[in-house]
């Protein structure tokens, strides 16, 4: 008796059939979804999302082949020989450096100390560049007491050069002023070597006061 009332309320008149609603709410739900889903923005990228913009990916950039080209200027440099700088320059300084760039020391403060000491025991600095010989040289000057005089100042650095490597007496001198040697080691060389027959007294007449840079006059320097 209850099965076949079950079947009589299924199938008998006036009576509603409850699946097809649930079918149409199932079908709208379902396209509600789905049109969500498509109006959605896209999901960034995680390149982005990140902050990596390097990561997208690069950019190019063309030109064409007519566009301007820029024009750059550069300032001009010349540089200046050794012997033409210490001849411009023309002072008691200028002619040491050449002394020692010739002879091939290195032009360092202590040589060029020793250098303007030296100077200034045999000519003074008021008139260094006398007879175009500072140095009193008699090595290719004419004088072999060390009087003679050359015709310029530039050939008087070159024989002072000449005399230190062509005299073994000298030698203590030439490796003081190689190796940069303190003044005091170069200068007591000087000393003891034969450039001065009274050899500065062993270096009680030396002077080490500074020595003032003068230039000399015109035509001296060739």
């Amino acid at each position: 008796m209850s099965s076949l009332f079950l079947r009589s309320a299924q199938k008998g008149p006036g009576r509603r059939p409850w699946g097809l609603p649930l079918a149409l709410f199932a079908g709208v739900s379902v396209f509600a979804l789905t049109a969500l889903t498509a109006l959605a923005p896209p999901p960034q990228s995680t390149a982005i999302a990140s902050g990596d913009v390097a990561g997208i990916g690069s950019q190019t950039l063309s030109v064409t082949a007519d566009a301007g080209q820029l024009v750059v200027t550069r300032d001009r440099y010349q540089a200046t020989e050794g012997v033409e700088s210490f001849i411009a320059g023309s002072t008691n300084e200028d002619w040491a450096k050449l002394v020692l760039m010739l002879a091939g020391f290195p032009v360092s403060d202590s040589n060029v100390t020793v250098m303007l000491r030296w100077m200034r025991q045999e000519n003074g600095p008021d008139d260094w560049w006398n007879r175009n010989n500072p140095l009193n040289n008699g090595w290719g000057s004419g004088g072999g007491s060390g009087l003679g005089s050359y015709d310029t100042l530039v050939t008087a650095a070159e024989n002072v050069g000449n005399a230190l490597h062509g005299n073994s007496g000298y030698s203590a001198i030439v490796a003081g002023f190689a190796a940069s040697a303190p003044t005091e080691q170069i200068e007591a060389a000087i000393w003891a070597s034969p450039w001065a027959s009274s050899h500065y007294a062993n270096g009680s007449h030396w002077s080490y006061t500074a020595v003032p840079v003068i230039a000399s006059p015109a035509g001296t320097w060739g």
